[in-house]
Parts: C-alpha cells; sequence; structure tokens
C-alpha cells in the first residue's frame, strides 16, 4: 500500500460484529490496515420498529458515516439493512466510503447460475435484494433473496451458536436444492461458514468487505 498505515472505520448496529472484523482482518491478511470501530445499534432498532430503512433513518446513518471520515482512510458500514446509507454518504465524500455487502455481491454473482442469498432481519430483505439483483445484471445470474426463519430471535436472545447454527443450516439446504453458491448477507453471519462442509460453504461479507476497502484506498491515493 502506498502509505504506511491504513485507517478503516466501521460502523456496526451489533457489537458483535466488533469481534467479527477483527477476526476477517486476521483472516484477509492485510498488513498495515487498523480498524476502528464505532456502535450505533439505535439505527437498527430504529429500521427493524419502522419495519424499512426510512429517509430519516438513512440521513441519521449518513451523518454517522460522514463523522467517522475524520482521521479514516475509508469507512465501511457493515449493516446490511442501512447499505443504501453508504451509498448517500459517499456521493459528497473526500475518502471512500462503502457498504460490506457490495463486494460480497460481485463475488457471488460473478459466475453466474442460481445464488441463494440468505438474511437474517426481515428490513435486510429489500435492501439486499436490489443490491445483488443490480450486481447480477452484469453476469446474468439468478438471484433469490430468503430470511432464515427465526435466527434473527436467537441473535437478539444472545443465542449466538443456535443462530449460527440455523443459518448454517439454511446454508446446506439452499447449496444442496441447486444453488450455485450460497452468500450470507449479514456480517453477523460470518461464522456460520465454519459450520458448513467444505463443498458447501457459503460465501460471507467480512472479508470480502475489508479487502474491498483496502483496495479502495489504494485506488484513491
Amino acid at each position: 500500500m502506498s502509505r504506511e498505515t491504513v485507517q478503516i472505520a466501521c460502523l456496526h448496529t451489533a457489537e458483535s460484529n466488533v469481534a467479527v472484523f477483527d477476526v476477517a482482518l486476521r483472516t484477509a491478511g492485510l498488513s498495515g490496515v487498523n480498524l476502528r470501530h464505532a456502535l450505533r445499534a439505535d439505527l437498527l432498532a430504529a429500521a427493524e420498529q419502522e419495519g424499512r430503512l426510512t429517509t430519516e433513518i438513512a440521513a441519521q446513518a449518513v451523518a454517522a458515516l460522514t463523522d467517522l471520515c475524520a482521521g479514516a482512510d475509508a469507512v465501511l458500514l457493515t449493516c446490511s439493512t442501512l447499505g443504501p446509507a453508504a451509498e448517500a454518504a459517499a456521493a459528497n465524500a473526500a475518502i471512500p466510503i462503502l457498504r460490506v455487502d457490495a463486494a460480497l455481491a460481485a463475488e457471488a454473482v460473478k459466475g453466474g447460475g442460481k445464488i441463494v442469498v440468505l438474511c437474517a432481519v426481515e428490513t435486510t430483505v429489500e435492501p439486499t435484494k436490489r443490491l445483488f439483483e443490480a450486481a447480477a445484471q452484469a453476469t446474468g445470474a439468478e438471484v433469490r433473496v430468503q430470511l432464515v426463519p427465526g435466527a434473527w430471535a436467537a441473535f437478539k436472545a444472545g443465542q449466538q451458536d443456535r443462530y449460527l447454527a440455523m443459518v448454517a443450516r439454511a446454508a446446506s439446504e439452499a447449496k444442496r436444492g441447486g444453488a450455485a453458491r450460497v452468500a450470507l448477507a449479514q456480517a453477523s453471519m460470518a461464522g456460520a461458514s465454519d459450520l458448513v462442509a467444505a463443498g458447501e460453504r457459503p460465501l460471507n461479507s467480512p472479508v470480502a468487505g475489508l479487502i474491498a476497502a483496502a483496495a479502495a484506498v489504494v485506488g484513491a491515493s
């Protein structure tokens, strides 16, 4: 990289994602990259209460992302429900602002075929569908986005092992059902990949997102 240390600021809406991304940084093998974490669980909670990402919540997310630009080389939004806010914030930012699932979508659809994208939060389904379908236009991939029933209730109850097991089971079923690739839309799902047999392992967003953010810094310098 062209600078000694790259600072990536991450905006999370689940506290557990801090550890997820610290692990992903080591897995990605990115040297000279530091992560700075910020938590805004209230934004996802508000979107869940409204049943969608409203204009007001999106504006709050844009403001939070913009604030994180100070002292950072790139900002990464790790919440799929708030994803469109990253695109809005990036339009006027001096540094790259990315949504973590954009790199995942590009990777998932690049080979075409049938792609199953799993979500745990209902509010994530629509923004995820738009993102993956837009990416699929270039490859002709057939995208199906589906919710893992009961998974988010387990996550919110602190039943992390049960949550990941439910996601892993859904991923295996989708692969056996004919999916060329399975993608886990939410960063909190990443650990489920390790619970799936090697030949059926789904794609997840944290590693891909961090690599994309680091690459964007290089491209902008």
